[in-house]
Protein backbone atom coordinates (compact mmCIF):
# COMPACT_ATOMS: atom_id res chain seq x y z
CA UNK A 1 0.00 0.00 0.00
CA UNK A 2 1.15 3.64 -0.77
CA UNK A 3 2.28 5.64 1.55
CA UNK A 4 1.59 9.28 2.23
CA UNK A 5 4.23 11.44 0.69
CA UNK A 6 6.24 14.48 2.07
CA UNK A 7 3.48 16.90 0.28
CA UNK A 8 0.63 14.68 1.19
CA UNK A 9 0.10 17.41 3.99
CA UNK A 10 -1.11 20.29 0.98
CA UNK A 11 -3.88 19.22 0.17
CA UNK A 12 -5.15 18.74 4.33
CA UNK A 13 -6.82 21.94 5.24
CA UNK A 14 -10.26 22.88 5.90
CA UNK A 15 -13.57 20.88 5.24
CA UNK A 16 -13.55 20.69 2.02
CA UNK A 17 -9.33 20.83 1.30
CA UNK A 18 -9.86 23.60 -0.54
CA UNK A 19 -9.25 25.75 2.42
CA UNK A 20 -6.19 26.29 4.60
CA UNK A 21 -2.87 27.92 4.95
CA UNK A 22 -2.20 29.49 1.38
CA UNK A 23 -0.05 32.19 0.98
CA UNK A 24 -0.90 32.67 -2.29
CA UNK A 25 -4.84 33.48 -3.77
CA UNK A 26 -5.93 29.73 -5.34
CA UNK A 27 -8.81 31.95 -8.00
CA UNK A 28 -5.82 34.17 -9.10
CA UNK A 29 -3.78 30.67 -9.68
CA UNK A 30 -6.54 29.30 -11.39
CA UNK A 31 -7.16 31.88 -13.74
CA UNK A 32 -3.24 32.35 -14.70
CA UNK A 33 -3.60 28.40 -15.65
CA UNK A 34 -6.34 29.34 -17.79
CA UNK A 35 -4.78 32.17 -19.88
CA UNK A 36 -1.57 29.46 -19.96
CA UNK A 37 -3.35 27.87 -23.18
CA UNK A 38 -5.97 27.68 -25.12
CA UNK A 39 -6.26 23.96 -24.70
CA UNK A 40 -6.92 23.93 -20.75
CA UNK A 41 -10.76 23.94 -20.08
CA UNK A 42 -11.19 22.05 -16.91
CA UNK A 43 -8.80 22.59 -13.53
CA UNK A 44 -9.31 20.17 -10.42
CA UNK A 45 -9.60 21.84 -7.18
CA UNK A 46 -6.06 20.45 -5.88
CA UNK A 47 -4.41 21.51 -8.97
CA UNK A 48 -3.89 24.98 -7.73
CA UNK A 49 -3.69 24.08 -4.07
CA UNK A 50 0.03 22.45 -5.92
CA UNK A 51 0.95 25.15 -7.85
CA UNK A 52 0.35 27.67 -4.81
CA UNK A 53 2.50 25.10 -2.67
CA UNK A 54 5.03 25.30 -5.85
CA UNK A 55 4.87 28.90 -6.29
CA UNK A 56 5.94 29.11 -2.46
CA UNK A 57 8.67 27.32 -2.27
CA UNK A 58 10.42 28.92 -5.27
CA UNK A 59 10.13 32.67 -3.97
CA UNK A 60 11.71 31.15 -0.85
CA UNK A 61 14.35 29.57 -2.40
CA UNK A 62 14.62 32.86 -5.05
CA UNK A 63 14.76 35.18 -1.59
CA UNK A 64 17.12 32.89 -0.07
CA UNK A 65 19.51 33.38 -3.16
CA UNK A 66 18.84 36.75 -3.63
CA UNK A 67 19.59 37.81 0.06
CA UNK A 68 23.11 36.23 -0.15
CA UNK A 69 24.02 38.77 -2.64
CA UNK A 70 22.73 40.96 -0.71
CA UNK A 71 24.84 40.15 2.05
CA UNK A 72 27.66 39.79 -0.24
CA UNK A 73 27.17 43.63 -1.29
CA UNK A 74 27.14 44.60 2.39
CA UNK A 75 23.58 45.68 2.38
CA UNK A 76 20.74 44.70 4.29
CA UNK A 77 18.26 45.41 1.81
CA UNK A 78 17.23 44.10 -0.67
CA UNK A 79 17.35 45.14 -4.19
CA UNK A 80 16.02 44.22 -7.49
CA UNK A 81 19.82 43.82 -8.77
CA UNK A 82 20.08 41.21 -5.63
CA UNK A 83 17.33 39.11 -7.83
CA UNK A 84 19.05 39.89 -10.86
CA UNK A 85 22.65 38.54 -9.65
CA UNK A 86 20.94 35.49 -7.74
CA UNK A 87 19.29 34.34 -10.81
CA UNK A 88 22.34 35.11 -13.32
CA UNK A 89 24.33 32.88 -10.88
CA UNK A 90 22.08 30.06 -10.03
CA UNK A 91 21.80 27.21 -12.89
CA UNK A 92 18.54 26.43 -12.03
CA UNK A 93 16.91 29.65 -12.95
CA UNK A 94 18.70 30.10 -16.37
CA UNK A 95 14.66 30.25 -17.76
CA UNK A 96 14.63 33.92 -16.13
CA UNK A 97 17.91 35.36 -17.13
CA UNK A 98 16.25 36.96 -20.46
CA UNK A 99 13.43 38.64 -18.06
CA UNK A 100 15.71 40.30 -15.19
CA UNK A 101 18.46 41.34 -18.12
CA UNK A 102 16.08 42.57 -20.60
CA UNK A 103 14.32 44.34 -17.05
CA UNK A 104 17.31 45.55 -16.27
CA UNK A 105 18.75 47.04 -19.23
CA UNK A 106 15.07 49.00 -19.86
CA UNK A 107 14.39 50.03 -16.09
CA UNK A 108 11.67 52.85 -16.63
CA UNK A 109 10.44 50.62 -20.14
CA UNK A 110 6.58 49.89 -18.92
CA UNK A 111 6.22 47.58 -22.20
CA UNK A 112 9.79 45.14 -20.99
CA UNK A 113 8.86 41.59 -20.56
CA UNK A 114 8.79 41.41 -16.12
CA UNK A 115 5.97 44.35 -16.34
CA UNK A 116 3.86 42.92 -19.29
CA UNK A 117 3.72 39.48 -17.54
CA UNK A 118 2.64 40.99 -14.13
CA UNK A 119 -0.40 43.45 -15.86
CA UNK A 120 -1.53 40.24 -18.27
CA UNK A 121 -3.40 38.48 -15.42
CA UNK A 122 -4.83 41.68 -13.73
Amino acid sequence: MRQPGTYSGILSGGISGKTGPHLLPLARIKKIMKKSSEDVKMISGEAPIVFSKACELFIEELTRRSWTMTIEGKRRTLHKEDVASAVVATDIFDFLVNVVSEDSANPNDEDSPAVVESKEYS
